[in-house]
């Protein structure tokens, strides 16, 4: 130690020799930083003679989005692994990428690359659906859209927490991530439509063999990669003209030469909505737009959201495909997504403005052919289309329906379900107004003893239904 002391002496001067001196040497060695881990080793495979591999990471934004990643993962649990990529929107070049939490980390299989593999992306399809019907003209934002149990030739969506919202406009439907009248736009506008439209970004999901795209692509039926979805998302936020991604270390990205992926005021359109999603528990706004997506079976969690200039996409699972219970998009990914446009020292950029000919309208300022979107039985956009009167379906009528009593008296209540009608409903029960007007399908009615009862539902158009049934 004294030698090498003093061989550092001669070197550096007797100044920095006496502070030299008093820094103790290192008695083990120290981890050398290891960012980006999985983009330096596809750099080496690719060249290992190269002694230097330019990448267009930025080491602020990667350092904080690994920590981000790690951290999160912890929270998350065992076995669960997050893959994050950033990238300017105007350039395509990726500022920051994280295949796994932790690449040394075996019990997260970390050294699998997860921005490069396959997953459900769940409901993060569903802008591109609505912007193509904004495209169209099929619906602006105030359009009213059912949300309702329906069936596409045997197909037969459900929302995710197995409840339906009844009448509700475009940009509800979005924000709420409704699945039906997601589903019913996609009927409208095609599958195949949408598909192409992916291949103006230079993006081919994947289906099952020779097979051809169905409804079931607007719900996550089909197969993406993060980096896929990240350059998507990138076209939807460069006002529709779609982007091509580097890698990092090579490619050439930027505007991708052809058709759009989304008319510049439809672009707008659905970036507004975006922006306007509530953040996830626990985060601030943040100026960005955003989405998120849960596959099947909860193995796979999702968001994605862009500013002005950068656009960032998490997902988060089981690298082996294995079910995590609870794991969502909004729950999951999104405070992850909040965390990452944090910690990466970006700022926020705002989003642009409206484009020239985007204009949000009332409802009421909507022309006839939008206020309502509604499809026919010969599958025609019916302009006019009203829905049928509302009808009680359970109880039915003359029923006789035994409740369990709870405690010394009280008894459980009724549930109340209806079909058609307009939203808002009020019930009745023996004449009788119940508490509040509701926009669900579905109430519930404490009797106040047995014997027989009429009960009521006014629709906001003024039609009624009404049951007599035997409560004992």
């Amino acid at each position: 130690r004294v030698l090498a002391r003093a061989a550092v002496a001669k070197v550096i001067g007797d100044g920095e020799a006496e502070r030299a001196a008093m820094t103790a040497i290192p008695t083990r060695r120290l981890q050398l930083p290891a960012h980006a881990a999985h983009l330096a080793e596809a750099a080496r495979r690719k060249d290992p003679a190269a002694l230097e591999h330019p990448t267009t990471l930025s080491r602020n934004v990667q350092r904080g989005l690994e920590t981000v990643a790690r951290e999160s993962a912890v929270k998350l649990g065992s076995k669960v692994s997050i893959a994050m990529v950033m990238a300017d929107i105007r350039t395509g070049e990726i500022v920051g990428e994280v295949g796994s939490a932790n690449y040394f980390d075996a019990s997260r299989s970390g050294w699998i690359d997860m921005t490069r593999i396959t997953r459900s992306p769940g409901s993060t399809l569903k802008p591109f659906i609505y912007g193509l019907a904004f495209e169209e003209g099929l619906v602006s934002q105030e359009t009213i859209v059912e949300d309702r149990p329906a069936d596409f030739f045997g197909y037969r969506p459900r929302n995710f927490d197995m409840s339906y919202q009844g009448d509700v406009s475009v940009r509800q439907a979005l924000q709420l991530s409704l699945n039906v009248p997601a589903i019913r736009l996609l009927d409208a506008v095609g599958p195949s439509r949408l598909m192409v439209r992916f291949r103006r970004a230079d993006i081919r999901p994947r289906l099952p063999p020779h097979e051809a795209p169905g409804l079931a692509i607007g719900l996550g039926g089909v197969g993406i990669t993060l980096r896929e979805l990240v350059q998507l998302y990138a076209g939807l936020a460069n006002h529709g003209i779609p982007v091509r991604l580097g890698n990092g270390v090579e490619g050439v990205p930027g505007p991708i030469d052809g058709e759009p992926l989304l008319s510049t005021v439809a672009a707008w359109h659905v970036a507004d909505i975006l922006s306007d999603v509530l953040p996830p528990a626990g985060s601030r706004r943040r100026g960005i737009a955003y989405k998120t997506g849960t596959s099947y079976g909860y193995r796979d969690a999702w968001s994605v959201g862009f500013d002005g200039r950068y656009v960032l996409g998490v997902w988060a699972g089981r690298p082996d495909n294995g079910a995590v219970p609870g794991l969502t998009g909004y729950g999951a990914a999104a405070p992850i997504l909040f965390e990452g446009f944090v910690k990466a020292g970006i700022g926020t950029t705002p989003l642009p403005g409206p484009p020239a000919g985007a204009v949000r309208l009332a409802q009421a300022d909507l022309p006839v052919s939008q206020r309502r979107f509604s499809i026919n039985a010969n599958g025609l956009l019916a302009a006019s289309a009203r829905e049928p009167a509302p009808q009680i379906v359970f109880p039915p009528e003359g029923a006789h329906v035994e409740l369990s009593v709870r405690g010394q008296a009280a008894m459980s209540p009724l549930t109340l379900k209806l079909q058609g009608g307009r939203a808002p409903f009020r019930w009745l029960a023996n004449g009788r107004p119940l508490p509040e007007a509701t926009r669900r399908r579905v109430s519930r009615w404490l009797p106040d003893g047995g014997g027989y009862s009429t009960l009521t539902v006014i629709d906001a158009l003024g039609r009624a239904a009404s049951v007599r049934v035997f409560v004992q």
